[in-house]
């Protein structure tokens, strides 16, 4: 095999690569080798037809198409590797010659990774990320914690309020006639939880235990029914019973109850220390994304549109790999949302835009600022990987090979040059 690269404009480029005429006939061999038990021929076992025979027969060319597919996957990984360029999109190939006897030519169009003119990158402008934690942030943890620690009491003293559980029974009609679906019995309905169309909960409040109640309903013109939608209904409510939420005291017993400790101020601290936590890690997430966009903005780079297309397929790819964990298949899911592949490619395509650019602005760091990745840094990471894939570091290792050892390597890098610019920015 032989390559030549010819840089095109716009950050592509066209290998020309040219397999000789012995390999592309071991390769038509294969395809023949390959096919030859489902070829009939009069006279002819079937698997026992010459060669020769099927290609007088068929032409010269019946193999070519399968053995030429065989080639270009083979020959092009090939290429890819010996090329000095670094390629960073998929391939679009072109069969220039293909002739039994002849050297087999085509042409792969790919694109190369851009040069960066890198901006300002130490010391950059972004806005102060709030980390202070308020009183009522903590109280709202602690009313949370309440609220699933609150146990339900029967009122018999006064009618249906906000919040309060109803117990009822209930049957709707529509046009006079009950609909199927629309009947409940003992049904515990919380007041102004909206689980119900239209104004339904509502009018049961100042309603009280043994009441019945005529509700008036419409259901919306998109309610899945159709033979429902946009109808006014009428609903038979009985009330069997009011439930409210009785809430613990917020005292040192609630604190020992609910946590490891036995006053609510200690309590209170360690929910405080909590909130900060995540506070100042997303604190640093948003200053990262604030500095990396800054040094975006300052820098220069044309990124073609097939590396594009490339990471808008790999991120759909990745999406769909992890639907597939949740036991849903991409088809499923797009049918399910109304979406369609096509419109998730495209959905995608600004954050696609983004991660190439955050990748090319970050590895021109690693390369100023001479970034270097200690081997302690690298076994951390295939600790993480064997404790995530439940396998030891060696076989992780072992599996990852050199490649996998160098995507890693550069992993890390890029992420010590997007710490090293958060660290240096300047906060206004």
């Amino acid at each position: 095999m032989s390559v030549k690269l010819e840089k095109l404009e716009k950050n592509m480029a066209k290998l020309t690569i040219e397999v000789d005429a012995e390999t592309l006939d071991k390769a038509t061999e294969k395809a023949y080798q390959r096919n030859k038990n489902s070829i009939s021929v009069p006279g002819f076992r079937k698997g026992k037809v010459p060669r020769a025979m099927i290609e007088k027969m068929y032409g010269k060319g019946v193999f070519l198409e399968e053995a030429a597919n065989d080639l270009i996957q083979v020959e092009y990984e090939k290429a890819y590797d010996e090329v000095e360029e670094e390629i960073v999109s998929s391939p679009e190939i072109k069969v220039i010659t293909l002739q039994a006897g002849e050297p087999f030519v085509f042409e792969a169009t790919v694109a190369i990774k851009p040069e960066v003119k890198l901006g300002k990158y130490k010391g950059v402008e972004i806005d102060k990320v709030e980390t202070e934690v308020t009183e009522d942030e903590i109280m709202e943890v602690i009313d949370r914690e309440r609220e699933n620690n609150a146990r339900m009491i029967s009122v018999e003293d006064r009618p249906v309020k906000e919040g309060d559980i109803a117990v009822i029974d209930f049957e709707g009609f529509v046009d006079g006639e009950a609909f199927e679906g629309g009947k409940g019995e003992d049904y515990e309905l919380t007041i102004g939880s909206h689980s119900f169309i239209d104004n339904f909960e509502d009018q049961l409040i100042g309603k009280n235990i043994g009441d019945d109640v005529d509700v008036n309903v419409t259901f919306p013109e998109g309610y899945q029914a159709e033979a429902l939608a946009g109808k006014p209904a009428l609903f038979k409510v009985k009330i069997h019973e009011i439930k409210e939420k009785e809430l613990p005291e917020l005292d040192d017993e609630f604190a020992s109850e609910v946590s490891e400790f036995e006053t609510l101020d200690e309590y209170k601290e360690d929910v405080k220390k909590n909130i900060a936590e995540r506070k100042e890690s997303s604190a640093k997430d948003t200053k990262q994304m604030a500095v990396i966009d800054a040094i975006i903005e300052d820098s220069e780079m044309e990124i073609p549109d097939a590396y594009v297309k490339t990471v808008q397929k790999q991120m759909v790819d990745e999406f769909a790999q992890r639907i597939q964990m949740q036991g849903l298949n991409f088809e499923q899911y797009v049918k399910l949302t109304g979406s369609s592949a096509e419109a998730m490619f495209d959905q995608v395509k600004p954050q696609a835009m983004k991660r190439i650019q955050s990748r090319l602005v970050l590895e021109k760091v690693v390369e100023a600022e001479n970034i270097e990745v200690s081997d302690e840094d690298y076994q951390a990471e295939l600790q993480k990987l064997a404790d995530a894939y439940q396998m030891g570091i060696d076989k992780v290792e072992a599996m990852l090979g050199e490649e996998g050892k160098k995507e890693i390597m550069n992993d890390l890098k890029v992420t010590k040059a997007a710490d090293f610019v958060t660290d240096n920015a300047k906060e206004k």
